[in-house]
């Protein structure tokens, strides 16, 4: 009895022997990936974002941490450092504005770490690889649905409210815009509405009020306006339809404005996708596949389909 237990014991020695350099062999093998968004966690488009990056995890099943920082640069660099310092098998991120990466960037590069930039390009950043929406063509479509589909031509009037004046998302689809109706003549102004919701309604309101019977088609700039036409122009009295209106759908309240008529086209950015796509991206890099590409997204509805894309925003 003594000697088999003794062998007993042998045979676990040598078992958890072989085991032990095993395990933590796995275990420093276990990527785990950052996901860093300059947005805030209370934007609905951003949670379409952080949905992407969670299926992602889930049908990995390698983890992503997460983090939102709403605008605040510090913050997100300082979330990108802390990513470099645990050791990222690969950053996802947003950019806060222009320029503001490219030194933690260059850190992660240093430490073996790619970076794969979503949601708003930034091609000086010395990122690995982009993913999202190209604003600019964005815009040009934008202008040239108005323009295919005769409601615009030369001498018209485009209103085109944005939360944000001058920010980078706002001065590059206005390029875009610009490139269609500068040759053709057609007039354009953007106009502040802020990011409080009751206050883009209340300017929005006024400046339609005021300014209703030179407006021949409003663009809307931002999700946040988009989705406060069919308010606004209850509240001012226009009918669906009587002024085309085409910008942002990556909301609830905008792909129902294009069901009821509201709206005519709205701008499907992919946010779900978008995540899940960089995240494939960076894990391509992370294991000695450069990305030489990027992924550009974005689908402009209609009404025959925006029920699609009203659905997935509402968890459906």
């Amino acid at each position: 009895m003594i000697k088999k237990f003794g062998l007993l014991l042998l045979t676990l020695s040598l078992v958890l022997a072989f085991a032990a350099p095993y395990t933590a062999s796995a275990q420093d093998d276990t990527k785990v990936f950052y996901w860093i968004s300059h947005g805030s966690p209370a934007d609905p488009v951003w949670t379409y974002f952080l949905d992407g990056a969670e299926q992602w995890s889930a049908d990995t099943g390698i983890e992503v941490r997460t983090s939102f920082h709403s605008g605040d640069v510090p913050s997100h660099q300082e979330a990108f450092r802390a990513a470099i310092a645990a050791g990222a098998a690969g950053i996802v991120t947003s950019t806060p504005d222009p320029g503001s990466l490219n030194e933690v960037i260059a850190e992660a590069h240093a430490a073996g770490i790619p970076v794969i930039i979503i949601n708003t390009e930034d091609a000086d950043s010395g990122r690995d690889a982009y993913v999202g929406g190209d604003n600019i063509e964005i815009g040009r479509r934008w202008a040239q649905y108005l323009v295919d589909n005769g409601f615009v031509s030369e001498g018209s009037f485009v209103w085109m409210p944005v939360e944000v004046p001058g920010a980078t998302y706002q001065a590059l689809e206005t390029e875009g815009i610009a490139s269609v109706f500068d040759p053709l003549g057609i007039e354009y102004e953007v106009t502040d509405a802020t990011l409080d919701q009751a206050e883009i309604i209340t300017r929005m309101s006024d400046y339609l009020t005021a300014n209703q019977d030179k407006i021949d088609a409003i663009i809307g700039l931002g999700d946040l306006v988009t989705g406060s036409i069919a308010r606004v122009f209850d509240q001012v009295g226009v009918a669906p339809g009587d002024i085309p209106v085409v910008g942002w759908g990556n909301s609830p309240e905008t792909a129902q404005e294009v069901l009821d008529g509201y709206v005519n086209a709205a701008m499907w950015q992919d946010p779900q996708a978008t995540s899940y796509m960089g995240l494939s991206l960076a894990l391509m890099a992370s294991s000695g596949i450069p990305p030489g590409f990027d992924i550009i997204v974005g689908t402009l509805y209609e009404a025959d389909s925006a029920e699609i894309y009203l659905n997935i925003m509402q968890g459906g």
